[in-house]
Order: structure tokens, then sequence, then C-alpha cells
């Protein structure tokens, strides 16, 4: 694809996100793209042919983008501590954010597109954060930086406690008191 589809397909995946995160998965139809981004249907369709693609895709890059920023930070032996700093001001930020969450969009999609093979794409995303946590946890470790904990622990707290914040900020205001009590937890455990 040439540069300019590139950019097409960079705004239609922008512009459907926020949709996405106004309105929820199944509130967003291929029209409601069409009007934001200003494609024809022809234009849109050129690219993708579902909402349930575009949707896809846009959890594939969001999953991406985190596991190769941290993996990068790691690779540059960035102290854990400081890249600890960084992810958990960034989930303070989006859990007092209900207006950019996507939470409510997967839950609806995750609950809409189970597949009958027991091929759960939520529970693999699950898996695939819970497999970064545990690398980034044992990175921290074995420097010397965190402490020796049950990791298992500590990344279902991380996980949950972030991801049910998000989806309960989308439908009332968080107190900023809520997440800085999760995060001075997580740093608690973690931190000598």
């Amino acid at each position: 694809m040439g540069k300019k589809g590139d950019e097409t397909k960079r705004l239609i995946l922008e512009k459907a996100m926020a949709l996405f995160a106004k309105k929820g998965f199944k509130n967003v139809t291929m029209k409601d793209i069409c009007i934001d981004t200003g494609l024809s249907r022809g234009g849109l369709y050129r690219h993708y042919e579902s909402t349930n693609q575009i949707f896809s895709e846009i959890i594939d890059i969001l999953m991406n983008t985190q596991d190769n920023e941290l993996s990068s930070k790691i690779e540059n032996e960035v102290p854990a501590p400081v890249i600890l700093d960084e992810i958990l001001e960034r989930y303070k930020k989006e859990m007092l954010d209900g207006s950019g969450s996507l939470s409510i969009a997967i839950l609806e999609f995750y609950s809409e597109n189970q597949s009958s093979d027991n091929d759960n794409v939520l529970f693999e995303q699950y898996l695939y954060s819970k497999d970064m946590w545990r690398n980034f946890i044992s990175y921290g470790v074995n420097r010397g930086e965190f402490n020796n904990v049950n990791s298992e622990e500590i990344i279902d707290l991380i996980i949950f406690s972030y991801q049910g914040v998000r989806m309960v900020s989308t439908i009332m205001p968080i107190d900023e008191q809520i997440p800085n009590r999760i995060i001075n937890h997580i740093k608690k455990a973690l931190l000598f």
C-alpha cells in the first residue's frame, strides 16, 4: 500500500478509535466512520470490510505499541522504577479519563465475538499482558530494583484494578484518590 493508503488507514483507525471510545463497539457503524473520516463507503471498504476488522486492528496496535515501548526500555536498560513510574502515571491518566476509554467497547466486542472453538481472544490478550508484566517484574527483580514478589498476585492486581477503574470511569466520575491508592499499593509491593 502506498503512502496515501497508509495515511488513509491511519485516519480511519484514529477516527474509529474515538468513535468506539465514545459510543462503544456495538453502536458504531461503517457509516459513522465514513462520516467522521469524510470517506465514501467505497473508500472505507477499500481498506476494511467491517467494524470488527477495524476494532481488531486497533486492539492489536495498542497491544503491540505497549509491548514495543516496554521491550525497548528494557533493552536500553532503563531502570525498572523509572519504567514503572511512566507506566503507572499513564495508567492513572487513563483511569481518570473515562471519555477516552475503550473498556466498554472491548467488553462489547469480545462478548459479541466469542468463537465456539474456545479461541477466546480477550483471554489471549490477558495472557499476553500477563507475560509482558511478568517479564518486566523479572527484569526489575534481577536488577535488584524490585522486591522479589509473587508476580502472579501483583500482575492480577495491576491488570484487573486498572481495567476495572477504566470501565467504571466510563459511567461515573472517578475520584483522583482511587488511582492514587492503587498506584501506591503497587509501588509499595514492588519497590524497596
